[in-house]
């Protein structure tokens, strides 16, 4: 394994959070684990010249690599299922009142990993709404660093074991088997689903509509305090008056600090008026 020196380790470490809002300070064993392959690939025996080549490839696909190495993409269907069931029983009823002119729902799964998160959100539409759903567009947006997530969320193909806890008339109605093994999502519940790379770091967030729900879930364990509420307002300024921002259980947000109103354990509200 290729060692990381120190003066190394902290270039590379303050341009992953600089640029991706990482923190990575803590992470020398993780970063030489999972980096020296790439290296040896490259033919690279130091970091120093593999990071002079990073920095200096115009088409950001190296960088994009390393940051596919470095995060952790581990998520799973109905993940903090208490979270969708809110979203069924409470937010949804409210939605369709509110949205009955115009029937636009927005929905933003930011970070979405392999895409358990946003398919599980349009299921949950769909079965909301039923026969109703075509007169509504529900489509979601869900975003994330990775390529290597994204592609794999675009396929929509889940492991027997992944989907084993899911309503049996979730299994039957939106997914097809593959093999014995594995099973594909069904086209009607992909096609409800944008999937775009969207680096959370940028500095303005480039969407003409604002959101009515935003979920953004065990993402912001990676960043310092100071970055978190950086995007918390960019999140805030992008909900509906009276849109929800769900976070992971393990996240929290300093109420003083925000003008999200606290629903429960991970849920957050903006009010309906701004006063």
């Amino acid at each position: 394994m290729i060692s990381i020196n120190d003066i190394e380790f902290k270039c590379l470490t303050e341009y992953i959070k600089s640029n991706y809002g990482i923190n990575l300070n803590n992470k020398r064993n993780l970063i030489e684990g999972r980096l020296s392959n790439i290296l040896v690939e490259n033919g690279f025996d130091n970091f120093s010249d593999y990071m002079q080549y990073i920095f200096s490839d115009e088409t950001k696909m190296e960088i994009t690599k390393l940051i596919d190495k470095v995060t952790t993409n581990h998520t799973f269907f109905m993940r903090e299922a208490n979270h969708f069931a809110y979203l069924r029983d409470k937010i949804l009823p409210y939605l369709e009142e509110k949205c009955s002119q115009n029937k636009d729902l927005r929905i933003w799964s930011a970070g979405c990993s392999s895409g358990e998160e946003p398919y599980t959100i349009v299921m949950i539409i769909a079965d909301y709404f039923r026969n109703q759903k075509i007169l509504w567009d529900t489509k979601i947006l869900a975003s994330d660093i990775s390529a290597k997530v994204l592609e794999s969320a675009e396929r929509g193909i889940y492991n027997a074991e992944s989907i084993e806890s899911l309503p049996v008339s979730w299994k039957k109605c939106y997914f097809t088997k593959v093999d014995s093994l594995n099973y594909e999502i069904s086209s009607k519940i992909k096609s409800e689903v944008v999937f775009r790379m969207f680096n959370l770091m940028d500095a303005t967030f480039p969407f003409k509509k604002r959101f009515h729900v935003i979920f953004c879930r065990n993402v912001m364990i990676y960043f310092d305090h100071v970055t978190k509420m950086e995007i918390i307002n960019k999140f805030y300024d992008l909900t509906e008056p009276g849109g929800y921002l769900f976070i992971g259980h393990a996240e929290s947000i300093n109420r003083n600090e925000t003008k999200y109103q606290y629903i429960m354990p991970a849920v957050y509200r903006k009010p309906e008026r701004i006063y």
